[in-house]
């Protein structure tokens, strides 16, 4: 995985974990796709003040992540529900019972909502 996305990804996981600024520094430069100088500007501070909150921000998301796993979790679990979909999928094609293909509908229906 691309490092912008995990650290974008990271910070809705765990960003109110970290200080406003960091949060806000870490939404800026990478969900909000502004520049350093930008996000200086911004905050009336340094562009080396907004690399250094950045750094320990990133810091922080992957400390984070490393103890708690709760993306690496999330995505396992995201993958076995997009397989378990592609199996009932297999079944509903291959079985012409209208109550059953009914019944496996409704569990896509509800797995779709866990994604």
């Amino acid at each position: 995985m691309e490092k912008n996305v995990k650290v974008s990804m990271l910070n809705q996981f765990y960003g109110k974990l970290l200080t406003q600024k960091q949060y806000e520094i870490i939404d800026d430069y990478y969900n909000n796709d502004l520049s350093l100088s930008e996000i200086a500007e911004n905050n009336k501070i340094t562009r080396q003040a907004v690399r250094d909150i950045l750094k320990k921000g990133e810091k922080k998301l992957f400390e984070y992540e490393e103890k708690l796993q709760f993306m690496k979790r999330t995505l396992n679990q995201e993958k076995k529900i997009e397989k378990v979909l592609s199996e009932l999928t297999k079944i509903q094609k291959n079985d012409s019972d209208k109550q059953i293909a009914s019944i496996l509908e409704n569990i896509k229906k509800e797995l779709n909502c866990l994604v």
